[in-house]
């Protein structure tokens, strides 16, 4: 994220504010910002008197204020780190006559997670004037595999399309997670490897060949021995592989068919940047569209709408979600 690279520039180059107030629903960057504060400000020497973390929920805004106007002992700032802030949502304007005058040789980071300030509010216009405001957003689910190309990339690693695509269908859009599992192929695999689809199935345990990806791919080629064959790997592992998500990825799939067949511009260009695919993947859109006309797409959709009820038992219960994925299978690619 750049936002989040800039903030870490201007700190390498000691431009360092005194208050950084990092808030909003994605976690993993707020503690990334947070973590590079505790690691680098200050020289190790100088941490133990001069560093500390507090939290949230065994502090008040009064505590956080005494120990931000403390002064540094033999080093230049003090680092005051609070996580887990939105525990004090109630009371966290009081912060702001703190926040309008700050005591310049601390360092105040305020980790406020799946919250936000209200801008309309003193506290919010206080720190935007004197330090640094992050509102951490989440990625959507079609940014995540760009973002962890670029993460790995960043530290000498590639990664192929449909690894990455694997990743993203396996873990979803936490990134947090996805850094752990990231964190550990580093490990494994020397600087310089190309992590393949089978690399992650032999390290992270995500099958390169019996994956909602592969499923959708074999849908839109209508291909029914492999999509079946499929469908029967997650009938045995219901768990690992829940209706639910199928059931979503193949309406996005299909919903992705139907605004191809809309567009006058097919250039692999222009349909990766509408579909918000990576260009990589548009030949198995341009494959389904052939296999599905606009009416075909319609049908199918409201096949998986239908189905999506079903899976949480409405008019369907006790059937297993194995049958209901073999039905819904028949129908789509009938």
């Amino acid at each position: 994220m750049d936002e989040v690279n800039s903030i870490i520039s201007a700190i390498q180059k000691r431009d360092i504010k005194p208050v950084y107030f990092l808030m909003g629903e994605e976690p993993y960057f707020i503690d990334q910002i947070a973590d590079y504060i505790e690691a680098n400000v200050l020289q190790e020497d100088e941490k133990g008197f001069n560093q500390m973390v507090l939290y949230g929920r065994d502090v008040s805004i009064d505590e956080i204020v005494g120990n931000a106007k403390r002064f540094p002992m033999m080093a230049e700032k003090q680092v005051v780190i609070v996580k887990e802030a939105q525990d004090l949502s109630r009371t966290i304007e009081q912060l702001t006559a703190y926040v309008e005058n700050p005591q310049p040789s601390t360092v105040l980071v305020v980790c406020y997670k799946y919250k936000k300030l209200d801008k309309r509010k003193k506290l919010h216009k206080a720190v935007a004037k004197t330090g640094v405001i992050f509102e951490s957003k989440p990625l959507y689910e079609n940014k995540v595999a760009a973002w962890i190309n670029k993460s790995l990339q960043g530290k000498g690693y590639q990664i192929a399309p449909k690894a990455s695509q694997m990743l993203v269908e396996f873990l979803g859009t936490d990134l947090g997670k996805i850094d752990n599992e990231l964190q550990k192929l580093q490990l494994i695999c020397p600087q310089g490897t190309n992590i393949t689809p089978e690399i992650i199935e032999e390290n992270i345990g995500i099958s390169k060949d019996f994956n909602n990806f592969e499923l959708r791919k074999a849908v839109g080629m209508k291909d029914d021995l492999k999509a079946h064959r499929i469908i029967n790997y997650f009938s045995q592992n219901p768990k690992d592989n829940p209706m639910v998500v199928t059931v979503s990825l193949l309406f996005s799939f299909f919903s992705q068919i139907q605004q191809y067949h809309a567009l006058s511009d097919k250039s692999k260009s222009n349909v990766a940047k509408v579909l918000k695919v990576n260009p990589y993947f548009v030949s198995d859109y341009s494959t389904a569209a052939a296999n599905y006309s606009m009416k075909k797409v319609s049908r199918a959709i409201s096949y998986l709408r239908d189905a999506d009820v079903k899976s949480k038992g409405v008019g369907a219960a006790n059937v297993p979600q194995g049958d209901l994925l073999k039905e819904l299978l028949v129908k789509v690619m009938r």
